[in-house]
């Protein structure tokens, strides 16, 4: 075993926060670890022994004054859960709706003390939990592989669930140096695992910035960052419990500050107040608390020095994350394995490329996917859709999309079309591509099961060839949706994808849609379970169920206990949406051979390989559009770029002002969608007064002009895994102010978006980092020492500010993302105090397949030194020349130029107060390097 990476602790009963153990007694290499019950306390925890030792003798004694003063009669408590501080006592009795009383506490072999109750519906201190000796897993060898170790947990006295697995295998992997894999399963019998395709190490890291430390008994990892000695992970501070259907493990953490664990609706930044997050996949309006429509079990934690970690716990069942102050968390799950993921950053950004180095990169989406989007349910019809269309035409107003919701369909089943009111679909979609714009519908994976046999392909073929959910009985699962009684198509089995294929095939036929939109596919069931309900049983009705909206893992969706072909649904329930996501992308690229353009409800880990994602159905309401944010940054965080909300909100009425203020914002969404619900007044920009719809149209081609560096973000997040919408302590993690902001956010590291997020007000605060920042309309620049910044804001500005040192690539805009590809670029330079800035542009024909890695696209790399701007083609392509870059402006010109010369030739310029240097008429191909300089 390697002296470097791992220092064995022999005894440390007492669960506790560990100091420095550089003294802890190392395993000698190759050695076969001694059973713990025999070994000598390690020399480091000589002088922990005695400080607990004279905890104890005070604890005993101030327990010991407190009998006398109150009498005796009273239950006593143990000093050794006197021992406990409050913020540190984890959760021994987490079931909901049960008064914990001291006797069902005291069964389990925990401490009960009583605490005040906190306000709201927050749980607050657990009144049961672990005394300091609670029984758990010794770690009984520890034997070195190839990649890392393998070794043998053992557990002697049972814990209190059901089937505990007394014996566990851990299986350690230094996969780089950045990323850690830990896992523990049973030793003995396989489990389920989640079908996720995982990068293989294929040599152990040879200089990890990370060391791993073991407890022997109780058992309990301790992770630390070498360079400065943090301690990441400390799982001793509570017992590991592994039962057939209760896994649990809690860690201490270095920090409050901790992102991540979706699908929530909340502060980016969680509180770690006693809080519970469920991850279990449920249709519900995004609402404070709840689980939502997908699930992601990875956090991002910002550690007190700037460095950031993240820890991605592969599994897919039923879970929950407590947080609670110490600070500390613990995750539950009720079935799989304990497969984590660390990686060690450093900053924020390498962590979550690393974590998608895991979970896979997104997929380039095609440029139109960038445009605005246009929906709602409740047209009506397809000319009412058509109107529309026309109506935005008729006042310039970008649109790429035209979306239609569930009333496209005849009787609300999937791949058909109201031969009535939708009768003109097929024209609309050709005057839609006519124009240079696309068409996306709605799915369900939901299949009606009550037409007459032999009416209804999908779902007589579904049943002919087996593609449905079942019961445990064996027969095809029913419940209700949309069309009312439904079948669930399986996509756990791949004959699914070949049938959910034909039947697009088949559509497409008709009308050929260009990007599918898939919706409920948590899956959402208007019924509990089935028209039959769910059987009894432990899938059904597991010994712990968590804190899910219901109260029942079947509340508005299939059984548990259902089969699919791949297991059953309560361990595939989250991945419901994902394997839909794959067979419907896959689909897409069969039947239209170009990018598929996907956006999915439902989620989960390396969704973002398949499809983007909406934040479901939100309200009208001021404070929803706020929790956009938050909600578009945490999709961010898991590989999911391609996301928004519903812009000026879904159900509800919106306002005028309400409106406007949603689509600048929205504006600036990676994915821009106005979708409405029926029976509410129409909200896309044509209807409103003139002065609303001008500031609407006027943002849209303001996003519009950025499409080249927002499609350049993408390509960035597709090859590495940067983030699109970044929140600001991406980029200034040493800045502690940072560290909570959720009210604006960055494209890329370079542009600073402000909204406006309350009603009646005509400017907005916001905070802007140390350093130059340009603003985006005029050019002049504004120095900051890291403040907050009154900015004005009438109700037609969004406050836009370039970071010094970026060089953004724009273009002329027009109405659709086709026409403004082929207008003239401006490159905008936004020069650093040191006078240098860099920028890059990646362009290729925004569809087909796979450009980066068949080399159809060209990058070019912007640079600014000592006065001259240098443009550099690393690689072209055909499509490159068809473009041409128009205009050089140039912010932060501190002196008026003499002149300025184009690849050494004196090229016309103007020079403004505001120290902005413009050169126009260049009429440069871009797959021409050149240089500009000034004099």
């Amino acid at each position: 075993m390697s002296r470097g990476n791992t220092c064995i602790t022999r005894t440390m009963k007492p669960y506790q926060k560990l100091t420095q153990p550089s003294a802890c007694r190392l395993e000698e290499e190759g050695a076969a670890p001694a059973p713990a019950s025999h070994g000598k306390l390690a020399p480091c925890w000589v002088g922990s022994g005695l400080l607990v030792a004279a905890v104890l003798l005070s604890a005993v004694t101030v327990w010991v004054l407190q009998q006398v003063s109150v009498g005796w009669p009273r239950p006593t408590l143990p000093p050794k859960c006197l021992l406990v501080p409050e913020s540190y006592r984890f959760d021994c009795y987490p079931e909901r709706h049960v008064v914990v009383t001291q006797q069902l506490c005291e069964s389990r072999g925990c401490c009960f003390i009583e605490s005040p109750p906190p306000a709201g519906d927050k749980r607050g201190v657990p009144w049961c939990f672990y005394p300091p000796d609670f029984p758990s897993y010794t770690l009984e060898s520890l034997n070195q592989t190839a990649l890392g170790m393998v070794g043998l947990l053992m557990r002697r006295e049972k814990a209190y669930y059901p089937r505990d697995i007394e014996m566990l295998r851990l299986d350690v992997e230094f996969e780089t140096d950045t990323r850690l894999h830990i896992k523990i399963t049973d030793a003995a019998n396989p489990r389920y695992e989640v079908p996720l395709e995982v990068p293989r190490a294929m040599k152990k890291a040879e200089n990890p910035i990370y060391s791993l430390d073991f407890s022997w008994d109780p058992f309990g990892v301790v992770l630390r960052r070498r360079a400065t000695g943090m301690v990441l992970l400390n799982t001793t501070v509570a017992p590991l419990i592994f039962a057939d259907q209760f896994l649990q493990i809690s860690t201490s953490l270095p920090s409050k500050f901790l992102y991540g664990l979706g699908e929530h609706r909340g502060p980016l930044l969680h509180s770690m107040d006693w809080s519970t997050l469920t991850l279990w996949a449920r249709d519900v309006s995004p609402t404070e608390s709840f689980n939502l429509y997908g699930a992601h079990p990875f956090y991002l934690l910002m550690e007190e020095s700037g460095d950031a970690h993240g820890v991605f716990l592969l599994n897919s069942n039923a879970m929950e994350v407590a947080l609670q102050p110490a600070p500390g968390l613990t995750w539950r799950t009720i079935g799989g394995v304990l497969d984590f993921y660390i990686f060690l950053g450093p900053d924020p950004n390498m962590v979550i490329q690393q974590y998608q180095q895991v979970i896979g990169f997104p997929a380039m989406p095609p440029f139109w996917a960038l445009g605005f989007h246009l929906c709602r349910w409740g047209y009506g019809s397809s000319n009412e859709t058509w109107q529309t269309v026309r109506a935005m035409r008729n006042y310039q107003i970008p649109q790429d999309a035209q979306w239609n919701d569930i009333d496209y369909m005849d009787g609300y089943r999937d791949f058909t079309f109201d031969s009535q009111k939708f009768a003109s679909l097929p024209s609309l979609v050709e005057d839609l591509h006519k124009h240079g714009q696309h068409y996306v519908m709605i799915l369900d994976p939901g299949i009606s099961s009550t037409n007459p046999n032999g009416s209804y392909w999908p779902f007589d073929e579904g049943l002919r060839r087996g593609l449905f959910l079942n019961t445990t009985q064996g027969q095809t699962l029913i419940g209700q949706v949309w069309p009312g009684f439904t079948a669930f198509a399986d996509f756990s089995n791949p004959d699914t994808h070949q049938w959910w294929l034909e039947n697009l095939q088949r559509f497409h036929a008709h009308v050929p849609f260009d990007g599918l939109w898939i919706d409920m596919n948590e899956p959402s069931n208007f019924m509990d379970g089935s028209e039959e309900g769910c059987p009894p049983g432990e899938l059904d009705s597991p010994p712990y169920t968590p804190a899910v909206l219901g109260d029942s893992l079947s509340a508005k969706t299939v059984c548990a206990s259902a089969k699919q072909k791949a297991s059953v649904h309560y361990n595939l329930h989250n991945l419901y949406g994902l394997m839909e996501a794959k067979a419907t992308a896959s689909a897409l690229i069969q039947i239209r051979g170009k990018r598929p353009f996907v956006i999915s409800r439902s989620t989960f880990s390396s969704q973002g390989r398949y499809s983007g994602h909406w934040l479901g159905d939100n309200r009208s309401q001021w404070k929803d559009m706020y929790y956009s944010i938050p909600g578009l940054l945490s999709f961010s965080l898991f590989g999911i770029p391609l996301v928004g909300a519903d812009i000026c909100g879904f159900s509800g009425s919106t306002s005028e002002e309400l409106c406007t203020r949603w689509m600048q914002l929205g504006a600036f969404y990676p994915f821009a969608r106005n979708h409405n619900t029926q029976n509410e007044k129409a909200q896309d920009p044509t209807v409103f007064s003139p002065a609303a719809r001008t500031a609407m149209k006027d943002v849209l081609l303001t996003r519009y002009s950025l499409l080249p560096f927002l499609y350049t973000l993408f390509h960035r997040a597709h090859l590495q895994g940067d983030t699109v919408a970044r929140p600001l302590f991406f980029e200034f993690p040493q800045d502690v102010t940072t560290l909570g902001l959720d009210r604006q956010f960055l494209w890329g590291r370079s542009l600073l978006v402000t909204p406006v997020l309350d009603p009646g007000v005509d400017s907005v605060t916001g905070y802007v980092p140390r350093g130059t920042w340009y603003d985006f309309y005029t050019g002049s620049s504004m120095n900051s020492s890291g403040e907050m910044v009154k900015m004005s804001a009438p109700l037609d500005r969004l406050n836009l500010h370039i970071r010094e040192g970026a060089i953004l690539p724009t273009q002329k805009p027009g109405t659709t993302s086709e026409a403004t590809r082929r207008n003239p670029l401006c490159l905008i330079v936004a020069l650093s105090s040191s006078d240098t800035a860099w920028g890059d542009l990646f362009w290729d024909d925004g569809e087909s397949l796979d450009t980066f890695e068949q080399g159809s696209y060209s990058y070019v790399v912007f640079n600014v030194t000592q006065n001259i701007f240098t443009s550099t083609i690393l690689h072209a392509s055909a499509e490159a020349t068809e473009v041409t870059i128009g205009t050089l402006s140039i912010l932060g010109v501190r002196e008026p130029p003499s002149k300025v010369l184009l690849n050494g030739q004196e090229k016309p310029f103007s020079y403004l107060d505001n120290q902005v240097l413009t050169v126009s008429d260049l009429g440069l191909s871009l797959n021409q390097g050149f240089s500009v300089q000034w004099l």
